[in-house]
C-alpha cells in the first residue's frame, strides 16, 4: 500500500552537557494515498515535531518513517535523496518560510516542475497572476499562505503535511486552502493536517489522531 508511515517513532532533543529530552515516544501514524488524516492535541505534545520527523527534517531516536516503503532519512542529506520531493510541508507562518527579498514569482517558480500549469495552480488557491510581481511585504498573510501552499504543490509531492496552515486565517482563505487540500487528496495524494481546530478537522479529515 502506498503510504507515508511513522512506525513507533521517538524523537529526542539533545543539548550539550544535558541529558536527552524525549519529545515523542513510540508514536505510529499512517497517511495513505488519497487520504486526509487529522492530527490534534494540546500545545507541547509534539505535533510539529512529528510532522517534521515525517518530512525528514529532524532525526528520530527510535522507530522508522517510511514513504511508499522507502526509509525517510534527512532530506537535506544524501540519506534522504530517494524521498526528496515526495513529501511537501506547509508551515503555520508563511513569512518565515518565504524570502522577503524575492518576488512571489521567484518564490513559486523556484520549486515548480517545468511542466506545471502555473495558471491552473494559481487558480486552485485563488491567487491572481498579477500578485506574482509583488514581494512578501506587499501581500496579506492569507495571500502569502496561499502562495506557500501553491509553492509546495508546484513541486508535485505525493504527500502533503500542513502544520497549522490555516491558523489565524480568515474563513474565506481557510475555505480556499481546504478546497485545494481536498483536490490534492482526490487526485491521489496523502495529507496530514495538523490543527487545534477540531471542528475543522472533523469536517475535512477522514480520521483524526490525538496526541
Amino acid at each position: 500500500m502506498k503510504a507515508l508511515k511513522a512506525e513507533r517513532v521517538s524523537v529526542d532533543y539533545r543539548q550539550q552537557g544535558r541529558p536527552p529530552l524525549t519529545v515523542l515516544s513510540d508514536i505510529s501514524i499512517t497517511i495513505a494515498a488519497g487520504q486526509i488524516v487529522g492530527l490534534a492535541g494540546p500545545s507541547g505534545r509534539g505535533k510539529t515535531t512529528l510532522a517534521r520527523a515525517m518530512a525528514g527534517l529532524v532525526p528520530i531516536a527510535g522507530g522508522q518513517v517510511r514513504c511508499d516503503g522507502v526509509n525517510v532519512g534527512n532530506v537535506r542529506r544524501r540519506s534522504g535523496r530517494r524521498v526528496r520531493g515526495k513529501i511537501g510541508m506547509v508551515f503555520q507562518s508563511p513569512r518565515r518560510s518565504c524570502n522577503p527579498l524575492l518576488s512571489l514569482r521567484h518564490t513559486l517558480c523556484g520549486t515548480a516542475q517545468r511542466n506545471i500549469d502555473l495558471e491552473r495552480l494559481l487558480a486552485s488557491v485563488a491567487l491572481a497572476p498579477e500578485l506574482l510581481e509583488r514581494f512578501p511585504a506587499q501581500v496579506s498573510d492569507g495571500q502569502l499562505q496561499r502562495l506557500a501552499l501553491a509553492r509546495t504543490l508546484a513541486a508535485a509531492p505525493r504527500y502533503l503535511i500542513l502544520d497549522e496552515a490555516t491558523a489565524m486565517l480568515d474563513p474565506v482563505t481557510t475555505a480556499i486552502i481546504v478546497g485545494a487540500i481536498r483536490q490534492f487528496a482526490a487526485d491521489g495524494g496523502g495529507v496530514l493536517m495538523i490543527s487545534h481546530d477540531e471542528e475543522l478537522l472533523s469536517a475535512v479529515a477522514g480520521s483524526t489522531v490525538v496526541l
